[in-house]
């Protein structure tokens, strides 16, 4: 599958060129916990896929700094994103991309912050899922910031403001992918 074809089908201009960029650094620090963790080259190319893909819902929201003026909360990049590749029959990709945001969320976090999210536990479910998790946060969509990965320490902050188990379940992921970063 050639997934820039996929991106370039619903984004363009400024939000694919953000996106594209994005999307690649997080595919190569995932791609590197897949060797870590000595997936097979199919589990290892599906990341790959996903972690170019996990980002394709912005093209439906509203991002002045990527140039899209219109549309739904940014929160809802991931669950937009799952309904795009459902359509173009990648059901397991448009998992990845319900499930990428932070460490997941889950039921609590959508009532708690009263975001404008089903109420459904999005949290990963598979390895694949947490790889993409992980290594998107390590990366922004931030002009200027783009190809620079964010500390430990940085990613564990940002995480600290969702509580104290957004960072627990980060921790995990260091002791299980860390030695790539």
């Amino acid at each position: 599958m050639d997934t820039i074809s996929v991106l370039s089908k619903y984004l363009s201009d400024k939000s694919f060129d953000i996106v594209l960029t994005h999307s690649i650094e997080v595919s190569v620090l995932a791609i590197a916990v897949c060797g870590h963790l000595r997936l097979s080259a199919s589990d290892t190319l599906f990341v790959q896929q996903a972690a170019m893909l996990h980002d394709i819902g912005v093209c439906r929201v509203k991002a002045p700094d990527l140039g899209l003026r219109e549309g739904h909360p940014y929160i809802m990049h991931g669950i937009l994103g799952r309904e795009i590749l459902e359509h173009e029959g990648l059901l397991q990709h448009a998992l990845v991309c319900e499930r990428h945001i932070g460490v997941g969320l889950t039921v609590e976090d959508i009532v708690n912050q009263s975001l404008p999210l089903p109420l459904r536990d999005m949290s990963p479910l598979t390895v694949a899922e947490e790889i993409v998790c992980f290594a998107d946060l390590f990366y922004s969509k931030k002009t200027g910031q783009l190809t620079k990965r964010k500390s430990i320490n940085r990613v564990r902050e940002n995480l600290l403001h969702y509580g104290e188990e957004k960072s627990i379940i980060f921790d995990s992921w260091i002791q299980r992918f860390g030695t790539v970063i």
